[in-house]
Parts: C-alpha cells; structure tokens; sequence
C-alpha cells in the first residue's frame, strides 16, 4: 500500500510514452519489501521545465526517471551534471545531492558495460567501436572510456555529432586515444551497433560483417527484437553477443544504487518483470 513514508520514483516522459519502468521495479519492490515505488508521470515538453522542479518539493521523492523527450533539455535543468551524462549529452536520471541541488546522470552506458563485463569481457585497455554516437552510442562511449578502454573508434553518418562526441571525451580522458570517421570493425575487442541499422533481414548492415574477427564481442542496443540479423550474423561469424534488452535490466541496479535504494541483479528483476516484448 502506497501512504507518506513510501519513497517515489518519478518516471517522467511524454505523455503517450509506453512507461516501462514500473512493470519492472515496482514487482521487484514488492517482492523485497522495499517501501518504494515508480510512479509514471506523463509531461508535455513546454511545462517539463517547471514540472521537474515541483516534482522534487515532494517530501518523499527519492528521485526521477527521465525518458523522451526530456533527457537532452534535463542536461540544463540540473544543478550538478556528472560526467557521463555531460559526455552523452543527455541524462535520464535525477536525484537530490546532499546540499539540495539537482544532480543527473546517464546510465543507459553503465547498463551496456554492466553487461558486456558481467560476461567476462575485460575492457580495461581493449579497443572498441561504437556504430552511431546519439544518445545511446554517446552513453555507451561515454562508460566505456569510464571503463578503461583505451583506443575507441567512433562513427556516426553524420560526421559532425561523432566528432563531437570525440571532442566531449577527450576533454573528460585526455589519455584516451579516439578515432572518427571509419566503422571498420576489425581488429577491435568490442563492437557496437548503436544505430537502427541491421534490426531485421535484408537491412543495411551498420558495418561490414565479414570484417569482424571471430570471437570479437559484438553488443547491439536494439530491444524491440530480441536476435536482431545484425547480431545473427555476428553469431554466424563466432562471436559472443549481447542483445539489447540486457543493458535494459543491467543498467536498473545502477539507477537503485543511485537513488540510495537497495540493489538486486538482473536475473532477480527479469524473475519478477511484468513485461512482454
């Protein structure tokens, strides 16, 4: 039952937004008798600005889920932006900091690396590519420099949001050796389709298949369908895979360990979801 103690998530997007979130955590609350819950809010784009402020008067916010089209302008709105969402450019989460203020940050990349090393891949000094650098590709970018790659190749069909992109990680790791311009994906440790290429038989491909080396990891972020062809024709080739929906419930842990709440793992949150693809 929800009364004054219990603790909000606010999960804020437009107002004909399918809200994903709560048919996730909410079930995963209940079950660990965690006294919180995520409470859809739908929000037109022109009062979003106000609406965010007045959300967290509340006296029993924990903090907020922001999901299209808010997670670009919320990079303004906030007090404190912490790096990966100043990298991405975007912020899909919310919180109070100790001294009040607002603080976001961006963790659909902390659930896309949360992923790939919880199947063993070591990223501390491998290569990477990352195949469209937009909210997701820029978030991805962003954990993996966080991570310890240390060369990272990024492309994007218009060159000017991968050179940005460039420009933003350099500034936060300067040690970082990026790349722009090509998506040839040999040679690499890791590859990554960030883009909607290569979701179903007989689309253009984000790369050239045939020049990944057997045994490359090969991640993509695409959740509407679970084996993508891009990622059946890595699998072809040999290599280890992840699919899209993976970095969805990796990145929830992260969200909860942000919010100050307690933590779980993503097979005990997938045992419990309410969802259907």
């Amino acid at each position: 039952m929800i009364n004054g103690d219990t603790e909000l998530i606010a999960h804020i997007g437009y107002p004909t937004h399918a809200f994903k979130a709560p048919m996730i955590y909410n079930p995963w609350f209940e079950k660990a008798g965690v006294n919180a819950v995520v409470v859809p809010m739908g929000c037109q784009a022109p009062d979003y600005p106000a609406f965010l402020r007045a959300v967290f008067k509340l006296s029993n916010i924990r903090g907020a889920l922001i999901t299209m089209p808010h997670k670009v302008p919320t990079i303004s709105l906030v007090d404190e932006l912490l790096p990966t969402a100043a990298i991405a450019g975007a912020c899909n989460a919310v919180r109070l900091g100790a001294a009040g203020q607002l603080q976001g940050d961006m963790f659909d990349g902390e659930g896309f690396v949360r992923g790939v090393l919880r199947k063993g891949v070591i990223l501390k000094g491998a290569s990477a590519l990352v195949v469209g650098s937009g909210g997701v590709g820029s978030a991805i970018a962003a954990s993996l420099s966080a991570a310890g790659v240390a060369r990272l190749a990024l492309f994007d069909v218009h060159t000017a949001a991968a050179q940005g992109l460039c420009e933003r990680l350099v500034r936060h790791y300067p040690g970082l050796q990026v790349l722009v311009d090509s998506n040839d994906p040999h040679g690499f440790d890791l590859v990554v389709n960030a883009s909607p290429l290569g979701m179903n038989d007989g689309d253009a491909m984000p790369m050239d298949v045939s020049r990944i080396v057997p045994g490359t990891f090969v991640g993509e972020v695409v959740m509407k369908t679970e084996m993508t062809a891009f990622l059946q024709a890595a699998q072809a080739r040999g290599c280890p895979v992840q699919v899209g929906s993976d970095m969805l419930f990796e990145q929830i842990p992260a969200y909860l360990e942000f919010f100050g709440l307690p933590t779980t793992s993503p097979e005990a949150l997938r045992s419990v979801a309410q969802l259907s693809y």
